[in-house]
């Protein structure tokens, strides 16, 4: 847990500072038709946050095995607007979210990273696991759609 804390703060301080280097229309700029723009994918991220974070802290006190619910990715980028929302609103909602959820995952007992949950293709995983992925999940999202050659 503490090589992904690690990750994650390294990630608080370059995200904002990158990030924040590039226009909005190059933030704004979809590298394709159907495809995300850098800031389409912070917001999914931002999405991602918010999904993850009940399940950190859920995962500690709920009856095991915790069962994690799916939730439609494109549906939550589309519907949140992310596309006409100014960049700034994104990034302060991506640091704020991903600050809170370094804040509760350094707080989580050595003990309880073993809990485990079932994921949406009916695996069983730890709580480690699942804060791994998170940041797994962030980094590649960061180094392919949003940061690029920056990183």
């Amino acid at each position: 847990m503490e090589r992904a804390a690690e990750r994650l703060k390294h990630w608080l301080r370059t995200v904002p500072e990158q990030f924040g280097r590039m226009s909005e229309a190059e933030v704004s700029e979809r590298p394709m038709p159907g495809k995300w723009c850098p800031k389409e994918a912070l917001g999914h991220l931002c999405d991602s946050a918010v999904n993850n974070l009940p399940r950190f802290i859920k995962m500690q006190y709920e009856k095991q095995p915790y069962i994690l619910i799916p939730y439609d990715q494109d549906q939550w980028v589309t519907l949140q607007d992310y596309q006409e929302a100014p960049a700034e609103e994104i990034l302060n909602l991506w640091s704020g979210l991903n600050n809170r959820i370094l804040k509760a995952i350094e707080k989580i007992p050595a003990e309880k990273l073993s809990y485990p949950c079932v994921t949406v293709h009916q695996e069983t995983k730890s709580l480690q696991w699942l804060i791994d992925d998170y940041v797994e999940h962030m980094e590649y999202h960061l180094k392919r759609q949003i940061l690029k050659n920056n990183v």
